[in-house]
C-alpha cells in the first residue's frame, strides 16, 4: 500500500470514530466525549494534508 493510502483510510476512521464519539457525547449531555471526536476531526484533517503532499 502506498503511504497515502493508508493516511487516508486512517483519515477516514477517525473521522468515523469523531463522528461516533461526538454523537455520543451529545447524547449522554457530556463534554469530554465531544472534545475528543472534535479533536479526531482536526487530527484527520491534518493526515489529509499530510497525504496530498
Amino acid at each position: 500500500m502506498k503511504n497515502s493510502t493508508i493516511l487516508l483510510l486512517c483519515s477516514i476512521l477517525l473521522i468515523i470514530l469523531g463522528i461516533v464519539m461526538v454523537a455520543l457525547g451529545l447524547k449522554a449531555g457530556i463534554l469530554p466525549p465531544t472534545v475528543t471526536g472534535i479533536g479526531f476531526f482536526v487530527t484527520a484533517v491534518a493526515l489529509m494534508a499530510a497525504g496530498k503532499k
